[in-house]
């Protein structure tokens, strides 16, 4: 356990020093890359209309995400009137999906409860 334990430390201390070599040429590259998505000066007032911007833009997409979640609907429920053709394969990977979905359920109220697995500390 100890020999992990100074492998370990080695590898981050090489980590640590790579990102304090190379990380501000990465951070100045990113900036370059994106400079059209920076807004001079970066001000409140400029920040409230941006924040502002997204509200309304999120706003506007929700007919058409709500029109997408009623064809996903009308696609399940024809699937369920038709589950006498279903294939074994398709139920298969229905029923792995709901797992999944399930299991990132759980792990998110772990991961909510502080990484407990018996309950919340109070």
């Amino acid at each position: 356990m100890a020999s992990k334990l100074l492998q370990f430390q080695s590898k981050a201390f090489e980590a640590s020093k790579f990102v304090a070599k190379n990380g501000s040429a990465y951070y100045k590259q990113l900036l370059e890359q994106n400079k059209q998505c920076i807004q001079e000066p970066p001000t409140v007032e400029k920040c409230n209309e941006l924040s502002k911007q997204l509200f309304y833009t999120r706003l506007a997409s929700i007919p058409g995400r709500t029109e997408s979640f009623w064809k996903e609907l009308d696609y399940v429920r024809n699937l369920w009137k038709n589950r006498q053709e279903l294939k074994v394969e398709n139920a298969g990977i229905a029923a792995l999906f709901g797992l999944e979905c399930f299991a990132w359920f759980c792990a998110g109220e772990i991961v909510g409860r502080g990484f407990t697995f018996t309950g919340y500390y109070v």
